[in-house]
């Protein structure tokens, strides 16, 4: 097989549910409508959601400020890097996809014919290559925003959070404040390294909801968007924690992490959120890097009833979780098998009792 034939072979295998993943590690907000996604604009730094992706063709179509055109998935990947003022090859776009899906396994076990490419024999030993993985950082590589731009937001109370047992403390050490332009609370995201990389905003106004709840906040006319899938809210704060303990709580949203804070304290935390219910490879390096060895998965409550037909299908997204990280390192879910939330509850969304029984009740597969 030529690198070619492999490259398209990728492209061919890649379920709808990766496509969904990889979208939303871009920040493109997706939305499945059967075989048909539609996402963001995040093709050209847009904020409409007219990037169309159709799974039968494997190819995308923006409607908006890319002219109609449809392009593959290793296309979006070289228009989001130049829209970032990155060019990068389309070997390079090919990298990013079989890092980003972890698909070094399929790549060791594909046969190729003795007249294989050259470029092909780097491919397959990237990961060992040290000249390699610096050429991959930089396509990565998140952009640092000055944090100036937070010392002219004030710092309100937050009513509804703080009604939801989040403390005005905690709040404040995360950074938390207040967009009255948009009527949105603010919520600054950071490196590991503590450096501004990205500002996300949680919508006040109701009408804006059916857009998304959070979405990326757009401050003086910027966009302060971030590839969700290349960090974990929190884990700057919760680092060293978690390397003395080896253990993790990953939410998916910033507010569960800021009430674990609340009732822990601001220097006892381990919880971190992926901003959705998806994890990436990088995620998960990120965290094996500093010696985890459980991850806690701490997702919302998926179905409504036990058995239902969102049960199964949550139960069977989770199994996949599992198979997908269990070889890198020990996976638990705090799983609502005793029915103590409601539906799309957070496990720390209601008392500290629950919370701590979900914990201590977790299964692992």
């Amino acid at each position: 097989m030529s690198f070619k034939e492999y490259a398209e072979q990728i492209k061919q295998e890649l379920t709808i549910e990766q496509v969904e993943d990889l979208l939303a590690a871009m920040d493109g907000f997706p939305q499945r409508h059967g075989d048909i996604i539609i996402s963001r604009t995040i093709c050209h730094g847009g904020d409409s959601h007219k990037l169309y992706y159709y799974s039968n063709t494997h190819l995308f179509k923006c409607f908006t400020g890319c002219a109609g055109d449809s392009y593959d998935i290793y296309d979006l990947i070289i228009r989001i890097n130049k829209t970032n003022g990155k060019e990068i090859s389309l070997y390079q776009a090919i990298k990013y996809i079989i890092k980003f899906f972890n698909l070094r396994d399929f790549a060791e076990n594909s046969s190729f014919d003795d007249n294989q490419l050259e470029d092909w024999e780097i491919l397959n030993n990237y990961v060992n290559s040290s000249s390699q993985e610096k050429e991959e950082k930089k396509i990565i590589e998140l952009k640092i925003y000055d944090e100036k731009i937070l010392k002219y937001l004030p710092h309100p109370h937050i009513l509804p959070w703080e009604e939801e047992g989040l403390t005005r403390e905690a709040m404040e050490y995360c950074g938390i404040c207040y967009d009255p332009v948009a009527q949105g609370i603010v919520i600054p995201h950071y490196d590991i390294n503590n450096n501004l990389i990205g500002i996300r905003e949680r919508t006040l106004i109701k009408e804006n909801e059916e857009f998304g709840k959070y979405r990326p906040a757009i401050i003086n006319y910027q966009m302060y968007n971030h590839p969700l899938g290349f960090t974990l809210y929190g884990l700057n704060w919760a680092k060293d924690n978690i390397k003395t303990l080896k253990k993790v709580i990953i939410f998916e949203g910033e507010k569960s992490v800021i009430k674990y804070m609340s009732w822990f304290g601001n220097n006892n935390s381990i919880a971190v959120a992926a901003c959705g219910s998806n994890l990436t490879q990088y995620q998960i390096n990120l965290l094996l890097q500093l010696g985890v060895e459980e991850i806690a998965i701490a997702f919302d409550r998926q179905f409504k009833k036990i058995g239902d037909e969102e049960w199964k299908i949550w139960t069977k997204k989770l199994t996949d979780l599992n198979n997908k990280y269990s070889k890198f390192v020990n996976i638990s879910f705090l799983f609502d098998k005793n029915n103590l939330l409601d539906y799309k509850d957070s496990p720390i969304d209601k008392n500290k009792d629950t919370f701590l029984q979900l914990f201590n009740e977790r299964v692992s597969l």
